[in-house]
């Protein structure tokens, strides 16, 4: 059976980045506060707890004085710098220079919005850390949609600046953007602005592509991943025999059956060195009870 990693899969450049500066930190302090997951990913975050890295929460940081807290790369709005500096705690900021732009563009969207009496609405997952990242820029109230049917919450007789969150779907922003049009009461006064990240969009295209090349698919990624869940759904569009893992133990066999060829491919926040252990399972003929 042949296997093959796709070689466009992994950690996209704001991963890598912060990756890289925690394993710095690490080296030169011993121990650092993550606040929340460094990557969406169970498995690197195992590997860098191993290293002296900390998950906390909010909710942890007053007491998390003289230590360093690292902020991730999805971001964190103003207001957590704030409190970390009153705590005393220095903060090492991996925020995604792509993100840290955008969270920018936010504040620019809502001073011209409130010129004009308009909104400012993102495309993005309510809860997600970016998401919250950039509707706490400013005081002013960010409308979240996901979907086509959160519009009802969008006033149309206002201007609107619509928005995403960097790792969105390009084709459903396009849609909700053609619709805000659509439903506003003058068209020109939608301002809409792609803040997608094209290093994860354009995986997309590729992605499908790669999918169909192969009997069977296993698409390596964390379960907490926005974009894992989005990617892999494209897989699965392409080739139906595509099946999601978060390590090489839920691997199971009856998935190759009469396979000759299976592509491995993963998240942005999937590491390579994870997505060829699955590789090496596959080929030795590994496999474990797996889950769905």
């Amino acid at each position: 059976m042949r296997v093959e990693i796709d070689d466009k899969s992994g950690f996209c450049f704001g991963v890598v980045r912060a990756i890289d500066k925690a394993e710095r930190a690490l080296a030169d302090y011993g121990t650092v506060y993550s606040l929340g997951d460094i990557v969406h990913n169970r498995i690197e975050v195992q590997r860098l707890e191993g290293l002296g890295l900390h998950t906390v929460t909010h909710a942890d940081l007053d007491g998390l004085g003289g230590r360093r807290l690292f902020i991730r790369a999805h971001g964190e709005p103003p207001s957590t710098f704030a409190r970390a500096r009153e705590a005393g705690v220095e903060v090492i900021d991996a925020t995604c220079p792509v993100v840290a732009k955008l969270q920018e563009r936010v504040v620019k969207a809502h001073a011209e919005m409130a010129e004009s009496g308009g909104q400012v609405v993102i495309l993005g997952k309510r809860g997600h850390a970016e998401v919250v990242g950039l509707t706490g820029q400013v005081a002013a109230p960010t409308l979240v949609v996901e979907r086509e049917e959160d519009l009802a919450q969008v006033d149309f007789t206002r201007p609107v600046y619509f928005l995403s969150q960097t790792t969105q779907s390009i084709a459903l922003f396009e849609r909700l953007a053609d619709e805000m049009r659509r439903r506003a009461a003058d068209a020109s006064q939608v301002v809409v602005h792609d803040t997608i990240c094209r290093q994860v969009a354009n995986r997309e295209g590729h992605l499908a592509a790669f999918a169909r090349r192969f009997d069977a698919v296993i698409f390596v990624s964390g379960r907490k991943s926005s974009n894992g869940k989005v990617l892999c759904e494209v897989c699965r569009a392409a080739n139906a025999r595509t099946y999601q893992v978060e390590e090489a133990a839920e691997l199971r066999a009856e998935w190759f059956e009469g396979a000759e060829s299976v592509g491995i491919c993963g998240a942005t926040s999937t590491p390579r060195w994870l997505m060829q252990r699955v590789a090496d399972a596959i080929v030795a003929g590994r496999f474990g009870t797996g889950r769905t």
